[in-house]
């Protein structure tokens, strides 16, 4: 008997991604920020409580949810065994051709012998329509009637969501910053590869990832 297969965009709460910012199917709004890292183990103790106070106090300054995430991959080497290669068949001196493909037989069984992991860490910013909707009625009250705009409703109620959401974002980048953190916010392609590696994660490609955006 064949069973009728519901699509996977029916189990993701994700409607679209626009300028990088995700809207869910409830109205609400995500910015996810890819953040740098600090090896603790590498500072003195009195400079390790520094951090962690200073974090500590990020965390507490905050009157929103925020998520915090890694992401834990095996490094993918194909790209730089594929250069390598290039290199040995474009390298005229034998002696050199011979060294380069004994370093690649080195490299390949090194990674098979041993998993070497990329670590990856992010923040996702979050901003609800019920915010927006208490948030609408104050700034109402101050707000200056102005001429009709050309914009939509929709299209006017995304910006109003994603200004509040590049607020926060901004918090975050400058509290993070007193702690030595680098924040980068992920744009639309960047944003849809990480959902598609989410979701497929037995896939290397990244072809298939525009799929997500449509």
């Amino acid at each position: 008997m064949a069973l009728n297969a519901r699509p996977t965009q029916d189990f993701v709460s994700i409607k679209e991604v626009r300028d990088g910012i995700i809207t869910l199917k409830d109205g609400g709004v995500r910015a996810i920020m890819m953040v740098s890292s600090i090896n603790l183990s590498l500072k003195a103790y009195d400079e390790q409580q520094a951090i962690i106070m200073q974090f500590q106090s990020f965390l507490n300054s905050l009157d929103f949810p925020t998520q915090i995430s890694l992401q834990s991959r095996r490094l993918d080497i194909r790209p730089y065994l594929m250069t390598l290669e290039k290199q040995m068949a474009d390298q005229p001196e034998p002696l050199l051709k011979i060294q380069t493909r004994e370093y690649m037989e080195f490299i390949r069984a090194f990674t098979d012998s041993n998993s070497i992991m990329t670590k990856q860490f992010f923040i996702t910013v979050p901003y609800s329509t019920t915010e927006l909707s208490s948030d609408s009625v104050v700034s109402s009250m101050f707000k200056k009637k102005s001429a009709p705009s050309a914009k939509t409703s929709e299209d006017v109620l995304f910006e109003e969501k994603r200004s509040q959401l590049e607020q926060r974002m901004g918090m975050i980048e400058a509290g993070l910053g007193r702690i030595g953190l680098k924040v980068a916010p992920l744009d639309t392609e960047a944003v849809v590869e990480l959902f598609y590696k989410i979701f497929n994660p037995g896939d290397t490609s990244t072809e298939n990832a525009g799929m997500m955006g449509q």
